[in-house]
């Protein structure tokens, strides 16, 4: 075999290895500690849509002013936010302070993303053909 051809080999080799190989980003979503509760949902929902999609999240709690001096607020957020995403996702690094910000990193988990759509899967399945019932109507002659 001439070194050409190696050359050639190693190289498709290493094209076909990184074609297989996952690229995973890190995404960043910012709260802070008096969000909204309408905020907090459209926040929360596009951490989901990040973990659907098989990135991680980083969520980065920003304290302003005096808010640095009460830490259990940002963790009740950030307890919330793991909650509303148990489905999705894992904790990765568990939240800390660092300064004005309180960071912790979700990654998508597998497991339990198979569990909960199995779980949804045999809801609509118990439920029959998987639409709702519909309410009984009354004829035109009929009242209620």
């Amino acid at each position: 075999m001439d070194y050409g051809k190696y050359k050639y080999e190693a190289a498709q080799r290493a094209k076909e290895s990184r074609k297989k190989a996952s690229n995973v980003s890190i995404k960043e979503m910012k709260y802070r500690p008096k969000i909204s509760g309408g905020d907090f949902d459209t926040k929360t929902r596009k951490v989901e849509r990040f973990l659907h999609d098989g990135h991680k999240v980083k969520v980065t709690l920003t304290f302003r002013g005096r808010e640095v001096h009460h830490p259990e607020l940002g963790m009740r957020i950030l307890d919330n936010v793991v909650e509303a995403v148990s489905h999705l996702a894992r904790v990765e690094i568990m939240p800390r302070q660092d300064g004005r910000n309180m960071t912790m990193v979700l990654a998508p988990d597998r497991k339990a993303q198979a569990a909960a759509e199995r779980a949804k899967r045999e809801s609509t399945v118990a439920d029959g053909d998987g639409r709702e019932p519909r309410p009984a109507t009354p004829s035109k002659g009929e009242t209620a």
